[in-house]
């Protein structure tokens, strides 16, 4: 007959083999070359009932196990739903202690963060109202894990971040702000960045809850992890609207913010431009708030020292603020920013940042002839002009290119620039119409811009176009051709040489004839 002791032992190595199989599998499934190979061997149909064990210990490495794999990616996720392992982890939120709490957490957050119809998943399992009472445990890691899983849910769209507003997380986010664990503060921050993005409203309700008195000061922290989230969540309140921009201003945010577009790590550089832009993009005021403080020289350095994606936002911050008005425009061209936004039409591979350059220096060059004049004495047209006409450019690219070049010689007031793109590499009629039309603006009264225009060969150069023009162009040439006499005209058109020649032996022949 079996003693007590041998049963005893019976139970005990049960539970160690599960426990030691969790343990495993858990280890296995944290090296990503392992997931796929878990998966099609059916592990989850095993770790599913551990979810249930009557030891703790073996319920929290089935979930860490389940998590990994959930996280892997969307198949892995949607497995654990099409199982309704998410509904026993439901379970254990509700039931469970704080050791428990957090491994369901993770897996929640790991299926909810790959799409939006996961995220429902997760919603309508009613996890939401646990999720956020577990940012109210007293362990900062369950806090921290409940944090996560909101922002994922959050981070798909307007509907599902209301879904957690409305259960009431942004209070408890905020207030986990304060917490001393920096892995808490980042993982709030990203769930009140992925709240606020989507909407004014959604951004009012973070703002409204004194999130940005606890955020703005943590831009003075070391962390480059944690500055990161500082301004994706400051960006995702300042770029709806004016008054949400003006309330990250009145948080004393800048200058300090110009510090961290020269930080060692290069998604903070970058995040940091992302405010900046979002913040002038509203109007002139927010634009002169921005930039005072030297602000304006440190995004022109910004562009100057990045490369590639990171580049964009500060291209863009400066064509934000150049936009509103000639001061603004005239300040970035103080600062001499159009070299680096040259520099990056020209030699930048993506060309939606390329594109990003052209529209930039169109809103500096749009303004008045000075304006036009510093653009067009950096190189910038005939840089932008081969650009329109490169047949490897996005058509994005070219529409840019060719809204910039109008803006431009719309204003520009310079007869050699203008001249120098009549005489360049041949231009498209419709850049070419505003290149005469201004011509013609300056011609008519400018008789030393007349005499200019003759001896560079320019006037040569429009009359062997003429006959290429037709309507409004032709029109205009012939409201510049009216500056000149009709001799010089005529000495200038194509022919004429030869209708002179043809004249001389005509009155040769006449002379050898026979007089009556």
């Amino acid at each position: 007959m079996a003693t007590t002791r041998s049963i005893l032992n019976v139970l005990e190595d049960y539970q160690r083999s599960r426990l030691s199989f969790a343990d495993e599998v858990a280890e296995l499934a944290s090296k990503c070359q392992n997931v796929e190979l878990l998966h099609a061997a059916g592990v989850m149909r095993f770790l599913k009932p551990l979810l249930l064990d009557c030891v703790p210990q073996i319920q929290q490495m089935a979930a860490l196990a389940l998590g990994h794999l959930a996280s892997y990616n969307e198949d892995l996720a949607s497995a654990v739903v099409a199982q309704k392992i998410h509904l026993q982890l439901v379970q254990s939120l509700r039931e469970q202690d704080r050791y428990s709490k957090r491994p369901a957490a993770h897996v929640l957050s790991a299926v909810a963060k790959h799409t939006p119809a996961l995220a429902q998943a997760v919603v309508d399992s009613k996890a939401v109202e646990h999720l956020v009472l577990c940012l109210e445990e007293f362990d900062p890691a369950v806090k921290e894990t409940g944090a996560s899983a909101i922002g994922h849910i959050a981070r798909h769209n307007a509907e599902l971040a209301e879904v957690v507003v409305n259960a009431g997380a942004v209070p408890l986010l905020v207030v986990c702000i304060q917490e001393e664990e920096l892995s808490l503060r980042r993982a709030t921050l990203y769930a009140l960045a992925n709240i606020a993005k989507h909407t004014s409203n959604l951004a009012q309700i973070v703002v409204d809850s004194n999130a940005l008195s606890v955020i703005a000061p943590l831009i003075a922290q070391s962390d480059a992890r944690l500055k990161r989230q500082v301004y994706c969540c400051l960006s995702s309140v300042a770029k709806h609207s004016e008054s949400l921009a003006k309330r990250i201003v009145a948080e004393h945010v800048f200058p300090k913010i110009f510090l961290s577009l020269k930080d060692k790590d290069p998604q903070v550089r970058r995040n940091a431009a992302v405010v900046v832009r979002d913040v002038s993009q509203h109007t002139a005021e927010l634009a002169s708030v921005v930039i005072c403080g030297n602000g304006a020289a440190a995004l022109v350095d910004n562009i100057t020292e990045t490369r590639g994606h990171e580049r964009l936002p500060g291209i863009m911050a400066v064509g934000c603020i150049a936009a509103f008005d000639d001061i603004l425009a005239d300040k970035i061209i103080k600062v001499n920013g159009i070299p680096p936004l040259m520099d990056a039409l020209s030699n930048e591979e993506e060309d939606h940042i390329r594109s990003a350059s052209a529209w930039s220096l169109g809103q500096i060059g749009k303004h008045t002839s000075n304006h036009a004049l510093a653009v067009a004495m950096a190189g910038v047209l005939p840089r932008m002009i081969s650009t329109f006409l490169c047949p490897l450019s996005s058509e994005d690219l070219r529409k840019k290119c060719q809204r910039a070049l109008q803006a431009i010689i719309n204003k520009l007031a310079h007869v050699p620039a203008l001249d120098a793109l009549l005489q360049g590499p041949k231009v498209p009629d419709d850049i070419t119409g505003i290149v005469v039309a201004q011509l013609a603006k300056i011609l008519v009264n400018d008789p030393e811009a007349q005499t200019m225009f003759v001896t560079s060969g320019g006037f040569e150069k429009l009359q062997k176009m003429y006959a290429n023009f037709a309507g409004e162009i032709k029109e205009m040439v012939d409201s510049i051709n009216a500056c000149y006499p009709e001799e010089l005209v005529q000495y200038y058109s194509p022919g004429f040489s030869a209708a002179v020649l043809q004249k001389i032996i005509e009155s040769d022949s006449a002379s050898l004839l026979p007089s009556c």
